[in-house]
This record gives structure tokens, sequence and C-alpha cells, in this order.
């Protein structure tokens, strides 16, 4: 285990969240992308197939229901796709659509995937903000905005459900381009990362001390 990363909002630990389940389960929310167990592999480039490495532990949902079963029945919000079961004791599925991009899945198929699924589960406090639909239309990264990491989220995307979560700290145990981190951090919320792959850390130290907040605010 180590620190890799650390600021008055953000910790960020590098390493396997299960082995440093102590670190993360102390939060008040837990927010988070999982590996979704897809076996998730990447699309077209130029017209020609490019294969990866995919991403670790996406071979089933094992390391998602481990990562939820530890977290126990308190409040979270999980990134999922419908080829793989939902977590247990779902409360409420929001609908991420993307926009017209036709995203991953099967290329033989002529249709994509352009939406995600969000599970709000658990129990305890009361979720924040006025009621509204289920469907949330905020398109992909692109460009200069998007970090390099197979699964990015936006910033947007993730500060608005933030936004509607208890009070408290942010746990995401799967940190990924770290774009949760980011999120609670723009919202003035503590928030505590583990990544397991060391680039991957390495990305998010370098996007959250080269990001400049203004909590005045808030």
């Amino acid at each position: 285990m180590s620190t890799y990363y650390q600021d008055d909002y953000v910790t960020l630990y590098h390493g396997d969240c299960l082995e440093l389940a102590d670190l993360w389960t102390c939060a008040d929310v837990l927010v988070t992308d999982p590996p979704y167990g897809v076996s998730y592999t990447s699309g077209w480039v130029d017209g020609r197939k490019r294969n990866t490495t995919g991403i670790n532990n996406d071979k089933s949902p094992a390391t998602r229901d481990a990562a939820l079963e530890v977290w126990g029945t308190r409040p979270s919000v999980v990134f999922g796709s419908w080829r793989v079961p939902k977590p247990a004791s779902v409360r409420q599925q929001l609908i991420w659509d993307k926009g017209d991009d036709p995203g991953t899945g099967d290329l033989t198929m002529p249709w994509g995937s352009s939406f995600e699924e969000i599970y709000v589960s658990g129990k305890g406090p009361i979720w924040q903000g006025n009621r509204s639909a289920s469907v949330i239309r905020i398109g992909k990264p692109l460009g200069h905005d998007r970090p390099d990491h197979p699964t990015p989220k936006p910033v947007v995307l993730m500060e608005l459900l933030i936004d509607r979560c208890p009070p408290g700290v942010i746990a995401d145990p799967f940190a990924g381009s770290g774009t949760t981190l980011m999120a609670a951090k723009s919202l003035g919320r503590r928030a505590i990362g583990v990544e397991l792959e060391e680039k991957y850390c390495e990305l998010i130290a370098k996007r959250l001390s080269q990001e400049v907040f203004d909590f005045t605010s808030l």
C-alpha cells in the first residue's frame, strides 16, 4: 500500500481495492465505475480493429461484487452494463445517454450501445436535489477533454451524480482516470480513491495537480 497522491480534498492510493478496503470503506458514499465484467476491448480505428489488453478484472463482475459486498448497504452509485446482472438491492436505475456515438460492444452488429446503466443503491441518508428524469444526456469526453483511459466519464456527469448524493466523503475504489475524484473536489467534497494500475495513478495525480478550483462560491 502507498499513498500515491494527496491534497486538501483527495487522497489516492495505489493498490488492490479489496486489499485496501479499510482505507476507503470509511467514506460515506460510494461513487464508482468498476470493471463491469464485459471483457471490454476497443473498437475500430481508421477502419481497422485495434487489439488492447483490456481492463483488469473485467472478465466477470466478481471484483465489482466483492467490492460492493465490502461496502455493504450504505449509499452507492455504480456504473454498469445490461450485459451482466445488476448488483443486488438496486433502488433506482439511471441511464447515461452518450448521444450519437455507437460506443463499444459486438462489432458484428449494426448497432452499438450508446448508453450505460447507473445503479443507485443503499439505505441511510436522504439523497439530494429535486426530482428529475432517470435518463441523463451528456456526450462522451472528446479530443483534448478525453484522458488517456479506455472508458473515461465526463466530469460534468460525475458532478451531477455526486451533487445528488448524501453528504460526506466520496469513495471510488476503481478510480480509473480520476474523474470521480476530480468531480468531488470541484464540488468541495473530500474523496478517497484506489487505483490498481500505476499508469492510471500517474494520470490521476497529473489531472488533479493541474486543476485549479474556486471554492469561494461553494
